[in-house]
């Protein structure tokens, strides 16, 4: 079912290992030419368009593009009383991993009279986008909401696809979580045309009255190609995470791993879309046998059939066949998967090593779904290798640091001549006057 890629025996410069491992294709540049029209109608006709996109794209049109406050209340009181507990756990061990990432202020003393003072400030207002497609994510709107609050983000609003099943409002269960952390802003709107709607805001005047998005200064949520196209076109007019792409897992494994649970970790990402990696990388043939004997079996058990064999054999997914763990840490830092799991001897030694990923998974009891709902951590990862640069979402996504400069007279006067001097030496003579006007003996 999955391709293997033999390495052993074989030595690779980081350039010729990042091309040969398996690796989704997610192209945002072809999108961007069918997504233009889109983001520039929501610029011109604003709601309007926004309801046109709705009939087009999902096949619905809502009654309203903002969710009314009791479809809201009524989806948390019909929530399953068993899902709504592991929602509550789920935003209660997020709270508590993102509460420690909180920035404080940081005064510098530079010289007498001097400081620089580094300032947290929260972004004013953001947009969260919570996917709708394949598969419902509540958890998303936790991921999403959770770090944005704690940074006391000051406004945000939760845009989720519209629902034929659903009389064209988001699905139920995301509208129950939206509920359950305290956001009433929420609205009927998916797609290239949500973030261009979160971009430029928009005002729908309907029965109910008149209803004003007012723009935002940043979108974060994972979606599909054309939100990703939409998030780079639109990018500079809000600030964004990432542009994500197809979700991504990769297992290192010795031949201590249990093959059950290898292959139940490799199907639980590729059932979220036949895009979806599912890569195995390890230094054991014999356990990259036993994974594909229990990938055979469980794949014809599970619920999306299809779906996970078309993930699990595209060209995305495989098996890479490496000589001894040292060799595999290389390949998993090359790849710089979006979760990455060690199912290894120690494993938390190995996990040291890692320098590339969004998110480690240490050991066999701690499997990505974990952290999908239930770790305290987020799940807004970065993908397609940009782990290499990026980070997950987290409450520093969500602030600026803003240097605040004070300088009296005598701190002025200490280093007024080096600033003169340089602003000569790069021709900037403007920049030394404005030294000099107020230290004349400089000139």
């Amino acid at each position: 079912m999955m391709s293997v890629l033999d390495l052993r025996g074989r030595s690779l410069s980081l350039r010729e290992l990042r091309a040969a491992l398996p690796r989704a294709e997610f192209d945002v540049e072809a999108a961007p030419h069918q997504v233009r029209p889109i983001v520039e109608d929501v610029r011109d006709r604003g709601a309007e368009a926004l309801y046109a996109a709705a009939e087009r794209f999902d096949g619905v049109r809502p009654a309203r593009l903002r969710v009314p406050a009791d479809v809201i209340a009524k989806a948390l009181d019909q929530l399953d009383p068993t899902v709504r507990e592991a929602l509550e756990e789920s935003i209660r061990r997020a709270r508590i991993v993102h509460a420690d990432q909180r920035r404080t202020d940081t005064v510098t003393q530079v010289s007498a009279g001097g400081t620089v003072t580094e300032r947290w400030v929260p972004v004013d207002r953001v947009g969260l986008y919570v996917p709708g497609g394949l598969a419902v994510y509540p958890s998303s709107v936790v991921m999403n909401v959770v770090p944005a609050q704690l940074a006391q983000v000051g406004s945000l609003a939760v845009a989720s696809p519209p629902q034929q099943e659903h009389a064209g409002w988001p699905h139920p269960t995301i509208l129950a979580a939206c509920a359950l952390l305290g956001v009433d802003e929420v609205y009927a709107m998916g797609g290239a045309q949500a973030v261009a709607a979160f971009a430029y805001g928009f005002s729908d005047d309907t029965a109910a009255g008149l209803d004003e998005c007012e723009p935002v200064s940043m979108v974060t949520g994972p979606g599909n190609i054309y939100v990703a196209a939409a998030k780079r076109l639109l990018k500079g007019l809000i600030g964004i995470d990432a542009e994500a792409g197809p979700t991504e897992i990769a297992i290192l494994a010795d031949a201590g791993a249990d093959a059950e649970h290898v292959a139940a970790d490799l199907i639980s990402q590729a059932e979220h879309d036949p895009l979806a990696a599912s890569v195995l990388v390890t230094d054991s043939a014999e356990l990259a046998e036993a994974v594909a004997e229990a990938l055979a079996r469980r794949v014809a058990q599970t619920k999306h059939q299809e779906r996970v064999s078309t993930a699990l054999s595209g060209r995305q997914s495989g098996v890479v066949l490496v000589d001894d763990l040292d060799a595999g840490l290389d390949v998993v830092n090359a790849y710089a998967a979006e979760h990455l799991e060690i199912h290894t001897e120690d494993a938390a030694a190995v996990a040291a090593r890692v320098r590339n990923a969004g998110a480690v998974f240490v050991g066999t009891w701690a499997p990505v779904s974990l952290g999908d709902y239930c770790a305290g951590s987020n799940h807004v990862l970065p993908t397609g290798g940009c782990a290499t640069h990026s980070s997950g979402l987290s409450v520093q996504s969500f602030l600026r640091g803003i240097h605040v400069v004070e300088y009296d007279e005598g701190a002025l006067r200490e280093v007024g001549a080096q600033v003169v001097a340089l602003a000569r030496a790069e021709d900037l003579p403007g920049h030394g006057d404005a030294i000099i006007a107020r230290l004349p003996e400089l000139g």
